[in-house]
């Protein structure tokens, strides 16, 4: 998992505990809101979504007293199906199921990620539709307002039937089982239980299969790395319009009637935001007789590439949206005709789509701006000098920054390979298709955290780039940011430890300074 943790998280986090609960419905969660939940928010359950998850709840138990066969409530699971499970043996079988699939292998997912997973999966089971009883969903509510976050292991999910290991790992944690982090350490769950005054869940009928059946792991992590991808548009178009500039390059190709003329809604979201960066700017009209016809594609076409990333961008956002206010589990409760039917919502084929989706169209992003990278450095490219050092040999200046760039675009290369196009058989073939969601969100997260820093380098060239053309400047927006960069990361004079600067820059990225700064130029940017 990349860095799941955005700059600050305890400055966040105590923002968001003294801000109102996240209502939860069921139906109305926000992907900020998601976010809001991650970095330390806490949820509260609407009287309406109690009254819903009550009756959904009387349903499963007339179908224990009724004494019929009922998938997940009195027989095995999976290939197991068949087997009947005896009255008496009803809570231990949902018992047995949280530990047999806590079987997750792997580095553990961010505490970020968790509390997104709990937010998520409380809001599922506040649709009424999963037969949990309200102090089982209520529990899941105090691990959050407690700032207990189960330790889920990364890997085990093939995302049908949902993500089943690892939140088999959240539910041993409400048992009281398993390990958690607490306080800033790792203990066992029953001590951060007693700790903060909560009892551990008795599972009752169903609940240990509502509790692990769900796609809210791969949808998770697919939500924050979405919202940093989002950001993260706006920042390449940022770093692109101070790379235009360093290398004199035409403002023209970004002209309103061009896009107009194909009206692809990212395409003319990024030319405007290039147009309002580039307002004002001295150093086009240096060369406004330059004789150079057109500039390379990674400057002409960034409307074009950038707006292409963005309606990628838009159509994970729709799907997102659907899928953090769905009912995920098996089998479903439908209070309005008492029924408990078995189906597939589970499955978590939607969204491992869109994520392998998210993964390819933010690597984009990566390959062009490395491309912007190296017109830079190369002075037969830009007519700056090599690597722009000043003293080319004696220092090396941003070659190997840009050799940075190349391997993390390189890995993405790998990373962006669909994972939703695998399938392997589990449950004795019982479980035949499966989508690999939560690979496909995993990818996309390291994809993201690696294209930040890949737009980070190339905001940090740019910067001496345009301190090497002064005293001519650039437009308005273009000018803020490079003044951002140089609060936090001085004019590289002779050659010094780049991973500090490159470290400094990821964080004006992630915190979205750049973007602020241009904003306060030029006007919101979209």
């Amino acid at each position: 998992m990349p860095r799941a943790s955005r700059p600050n998280p305890k400055k966040k986090k105590a923002a968001s505990r003294t801000a109102a609960p996240v209502r939860l419905d069921g139906h109305a969660l926000t992907l900020a809101e998601v976010e809001s939940i991650a970095d330390g928010g806490v949820c509260a359950l609407t009287t309406e979504a109690a009254r819903r998850v009550r009756r959904a709840r009387e349903v499963v138990e007339r179908a224990v007293r009724g004494g019929g066969q009922v998938y997940g409530v009195n027989t095995g699971f999976g290939h197991l199906a068949q087997v009947r499970i005896p009255d008496a043996d009803l809570e231990a079988l949902q018992t047995n199921l949280v530990r047999s699939h806590a079987a997750g292998v792997g580095p553990a997912l961010p505490e970020r990620v968790v509390r997104a997973v709990l937010g998520l999966r409380a809001n599922c089971l506040a649709r009424g539709h999963s037969g949990v009883r309200l102090e089982t969903l209520r529990a899941i509510l105090d691990l959050l307002a407690a700032g207990i976050h189960p330790v889920v292991p990364a890997q085990g999910s093939v995302a049908a039937s949902g993500d089943l290991a690892p939140l088999a790992h959240v539910a041993l944690a409400l048992i009281g089982e398993g390990q958690v982090t607490f306080r800033g350490r790792r203990v066992a769950a029953a001590r951060a239980l007693r700790r903060a005054a909560l009892r551990p869940v008795r599972l009752a009928p169903k609940e240990g299969l509502a509790l692990v059946n769900g796609t809210q792991v791969t949808t998770a992590i697919g939500v924050l790395a979405l919202l940093e991808a989002e950001r993260l548009a706006v920042a390449c178009d940022i770093a692109g319009a101070m790379t235009l500039e360093a290398l004199r390059g035409s403002h023209r190709p970004f002209a309103k009637r061009i896009h107009d003329a194909r009206p692809q809604a990212g395409q003319r979201t990024s030319a405007a935001n290039l147009r309002r960066l580039l307002r004002d700017s001295a150093i086009v009209k240096s060369h406004a007789h330059c004789g150079k016809v057109q500039d390379c594609y990674s400057l002409r076409c960034m409307p074009q590439v950038h707006g292409a990333v963005r309606d990628a961008l838009a159509h994970v956002r729709r799907v997102l949206e659907i899928e953090v206010n769905s009912s995920t589990d098996n089998p479903m409760v439908f209070v309005e005709t008492g029924e408990m039917i078995s189906g597939g919502n589970f499955h978590g084929q939607p969204v491992a789509l869109v994520l392998d989706q998210l993964g390819i169209a933010v690597a984009t992003l990566g390959t062009i701006s490395e491309r912007r990278i190296e017109r830079l450095l190369n002075p037969d490219l830009s007519e700056l000098p090599a690597f722009l050092a000043h003293e080319p040999g004696l220092h090396s200046g941003f070659m190997l920054a840009h050799v940075t760039a190349a391997a993390l675009v390189s890995e993405n290369k790998v990373l962006a390979h669909p994972a939703s196009v695998d399938s392997i058989p589990t449950s004795a073939a019982k479980e035949d298709h499966v989508p690999m969601g939560a690979h496909a969100a995993r990818k996309a997260a390291q994809i993201v955290d690696h294209v930040t820093t890949v737009v980070a380098i190339e905001a940090l060239c740019a910067a001496q780039a345009l301190d090497m053309l002064r005293p001519l400047a650039p437009g308005a927006g273009v000018e803020a940011a490079r003044r951002a960069v140089r609060r936090r990361v001085a004019h590289l004079d002779r050659d010094r430890v780049l991973a500090v600067d490159i470290e400094r820059a990821r964080s004006l990225v992630l915190r979205q300074e750049l973007r602020a700064a241009a904003e306060r130029a030029v006007g919101r940017l979209v």
